[in-house]
């Protein structure tokens, strides 16, 4: 591991964090890690991120760089010796960029709308959104996967696309097991099946995300927390 003397911000929960926790780990780049419990937000947040206010924030020496997209790409340029992260045509650099963005517009939203709704018809159409958008991105997958030695969306190793879809798939698992209904299935997503499976046990990655378990208690106190909330404004 390369001492850098980089300090991450960020919370054990977060997808966000642990994107920029897989990139620290492709590039073999030692942090310090900061644990941040937004219950308050600390004041060194508020100080690192005063627009979004939000982690992930990596800290370069006293540079802060913050959101998780664009610190995973500061990583891969300043430290561009190691494992490439994003694609070195300039054409698929776009499309790296592209499909990252329709997975946080896309699934990344419709997940976070699975857990945050109360009413049941509503919630149901969000999971039929996240179904869509996995439908999508098998289609993705599939293509990439189309030369022979390529099981990632990055190619034959991970990729900006597979650490940004890759990092949700744990709060993924949540929402199946909270909602008793499997989104992602071999039957409709044989390659997405697979490639979670090499995602998950990549080196970078293995023992880097909390079990479901832990994701699941962590969701059902932050639904009583805003429940809470509610009660007490009306």
């Amino acid at each position: 591991m390369v001492n850098t003397g980089l300090k991450l911000l960020g919370g054990w929960f977060s997808p966000f964090v642990w994107r920029v926790t897989i990139a620290l780990n492709i590039k073999s780049l030692e942090y310090e890690n900061i644990e941040e419990t937004l219950n308050p937000k600390s004041q060194l947040l508020l100080q690192l991120n005063p627009v979004h206010k939000k982690i992930p924030v990596l800290l370069h020496g006293d540079k802060p760089i913050c959101e998780s997209r664009i610190i995973v790409e500061y990583i891969d340029e300043v430290w561009n010796s190691g494992p490439s992260i994003l694609p070195a045509d300039a054409y698929d650099r776009a499309m790296a960029r592209f499909w990252a963005a329709y997975i946080d517009d896309k699934c990344f939203v419709a997940m976070r709308n699975v857990l945050l709704e109360e009413d049941e018809e509503a919630r149901k159409l969000y999971l039929e959104e996240v179904e869509d958008a996995l439908v999508t991105m098998e289609g993705e997958l599939h293509k990439c996967c189309r030369e022979e030695g390529k099981g990632f969306f990055g190619g034959k190793e991970i990729g900006l696309v597979d650490i940004t879809f890759g990092s949700l798939l744990r709060w993924l698992s949540a929402i199946e097991t909270m909602n008793g209904r499997k989104l992602m299935v071999e039957a409709k997503h044989p390659g997405l099946v697979k490639w979670a499976e090499r995602f998950g046990s990549d080196p970078n990655v293995k023992g880097l995300i909390p079990e479901t378990e832990k994701l699941i208690e962590y969701a059902k106190a932050l639904q009583m927390k805003l429940k809470a909330a509610a009660a007490s404004a009306e």
